[in-house]
């Protein structure tokens, strides 16, 4: 199984000509990164160029081709950024000994991913990137990734179905579930609650023929 903070950090390292290795240099990464998630958040992805980046980041255009070598590298490397940042995160709170069931560990993991779409800049616009995503046809789409590491995580925890049907049906839960999240935020910056509750519902439903509903 592709651990997926391993394959993040590869990915994101692979578009970005300079990979930092001091502290300063890590520092003004950051800064660009910053940057660009504050472009996006205003204006979005698609309009976002190398010079907004450097003007918002105070920093020179050759500074931000230093380490990008075009817009494209720059968003794909902010949407690495976001994934690592959420998914550990999830993962860590899917596992948790504070849920008694699988359905209140997947409701605080999707609320992580809200908080995150209410707080972290450029968020709901690129969250894994697969909206821009230029690779081989070949390798799995993010989200198919990040669906077998909560997928697998949920069944070491709780003993739930493990199967192919299981695994397909939280996979299309994922992608459901974050396009009904994104279209919470669409109009309400604070996220429609009606629609996140729709969210978390449709989920449920999904998933409750193979692993039950603890809820009934």
């Amino acid at each position: 199984m592709t651990d997926t903070k391993t394959a993040q950090r590869a990915a994101a390292a692979t578009l970005i000509r300079n990979e930092p290795v001091q502290a300063r240099s890590t520092a003004r990464l950051a800064a660009l990164l910053d940057a660009a998630a504050e472009v996006v958040d205003e204006i979005g992805y698609e309009r976002l160029t190398t010079a907004m980046v450097a003007d918002r980041a105070g920093a020179s255009i050759g500074t931000v081709y230093r380490y990008f070598p075009d817009r494209i590298a720059v968003l794909h490397a902010l949407a690495a950024r976001h994934a690592e940042r959420t998914t550990s995160r999830v993962l860590e709170e899917l596992r948790s000994e504070a849920h008694a069931d699988w359905a209140a560990g997947l409701s605080s993991a999707f609320e992580i991913f809200v908080e995150a779409f209410r707080h972290e800049p450029g968020f709901a616009s690129l969250r894994l990137g697969d909206t821009l995503d230029l690779r081989p046809r070949e390798e799995r789409p993010a989200y198919s990734v990040l669906a077998d590491q909560l997928f697998d995580g949920l069944v070491e925890r709780y003993g739930v179905d493990g199967g192919d049907e299981a695994r397909a049906a939280f996979e299309s839960a994922l992608v459901m579930s974050d396009a009904i999240a994104a279209h919470a935020f669409l109009a309400d910056p604070k996220g429609s609650e009606v629609a996140l509750r729709h969210g978390q519902a449709a989920t449920l439903a999904l998933l409750s023929p193979y692993w039950g509903n603890p809820l009934a």
